[in-house]
C-alpha cells in the first residue's frame, strides 16, 4: 500500500536537517525503515499489523524487498521509505503484493518489466515536499539504472467515513485517468460501490495527486483493505508516459 499523510508545518527545523536517498544497505537500516512503519500504520493510523515482533512492520515481502530510506544525518535517523520489489524478487516470493488484492492477470505480459512499490510512510516530524522530493528521485534512478519500464502499486483512501470519499475520488478518476482495458486489473475484496455515494467533491490526496500528475493509470475499481481500513486504488506508472517536467526534474532527462 502507499500511504500519505498531510504535511504538518515545521519550517524553522527543517532548515538545518541533511536529507540524503538511498536503498538501506544493512539490516540495522531495514529494521529502523521497518519500525518508522509500525509508528505510522499501527499507531498512528490504527492499522492491525500481522508481525510477530513488538513494534516492528514486518511481513512475507519485506525479505525479498529493497528499501528506499531518506535520513535525516544530522538526527541519525531514518525518515522516509518505500519498499520496492522487482521482477525477480516477486518470482521468488511467489508474486507481488497486490495479488492479495487484485487479480493482476492482464499485466501478466508485463511481469518481466514491472516493479512494485509500496508501505510509503514519512516520519509526522518530516512531511514535506522535500521527503517526497528525495523518494521520487530515489524511485527514479533506481528504475533507470535497472532498465524498469512499469510501476504498480496500491494507494490508499482512508475510510473513516465509511468510504464515500474513496467511492467519489475513484468515480471521479475513472473519467480522467482510467488505464485502457487490457491494463484493467480486478478487486478481489471490491469497495461496494453501488453502496456508498459517488458524487461527493473531493480531491486526490497528496501522493495520488503526484502519481496521476507524473502520467500514472488508475487501473481498476478500489479494493477494501481491512487491516488497515482504507479503499486502494491500483496505480500503473509506465516510465514511457511519465510527463518531461516530472522525467526532468526526477529522472535526469534533458530531452
Amino acid at each position: 500500500m502507499l500511504q500519505h499523510i498531510q504535511p504538518r508545518q515545521d519550517n524553522s527545523a527543517r532548515k538545518s536537517r541533511h536529507l540524503h536517498v538511498g536503498l538501506a544497505t544493512c539490516e540495522t537500516e531495514i529494521l529502523e525503515a521497518q519500525k518508522l512503519r509500525y509508528r505510522v500504520f499501527a499507531e498512528e493510523m490504527g492499522a492491525r499489523l500481522s508481525s510477530r515482533t513488538p513494534g516492528v512492520d514486518r511481513d512475507i515481502y519485506d525479505p525479498f524487498c529493497e528499501h528506499l530510506i531518506v535520513r535525516d544525518e544530522a538526527a541519525g535517523r531514518i525518515v522516509g521509505t518505500y519498499r520496492i520489489l522487482s521482477p525477480s524478487a516477486a518470482r521468488r516470493v511467489g508474486g507481488y503484493y497486490a495479488e492479495n488484492e487484485f487479480d493482476l492477470t492482464r499485466l501478466q505480459h508485463l511481469r518481466g518489466r514491472l516493479v512494485e512499490i509500496g508501505r510509503s510512510c514519512i516520519d509526522a516530524d518530516y512531511r514535506s515536499g522535500a521527503v517526497i522530493a528525495l523518494l521520487w528521485s530515489g524511485l527514479a534512478r533506481y528504475l533507470l539504472e535497472n532498465g524498469y519500464d512499469y510501476l504498480i502499486g496500491c494507494a490508499s483512501v482512508g475510510m473513516s467515513d465509511g468510504g464515500h470519499r474513496a467511492a467519489s475520488l475513484y468515480n471521479r478518476l475513472r473519467e480522467t485517468h482510467q488505464a485502457p482495458l487490457e491494463y484493467h486489473v480486478f478487486p478481489r475484496n471490491a469497495l461496494p460501490l453501488d453502496k456508498l455515494r459517488s458524487d461527493q467533491p473531493v480531491e486526490p490526496p497528496p501522493l495520488i495527486k503526484g502519481y496521476l500528475r507524473a502520467g500514472a493509470w488508475i487501473c481498476g475499481a478500489p479494493a477494501w483493505d481491512p487491516d488497515f481500513n482504507t479503499a486502494d486504488l491500483p496505480i500503473l506508472l509506465p516510465v514511457s508516459r511519465i510527463d518531461e517536467r516530472y522525467a526532468r526534474h526526477f529522472m535526469g532527462r534533458k530531452d
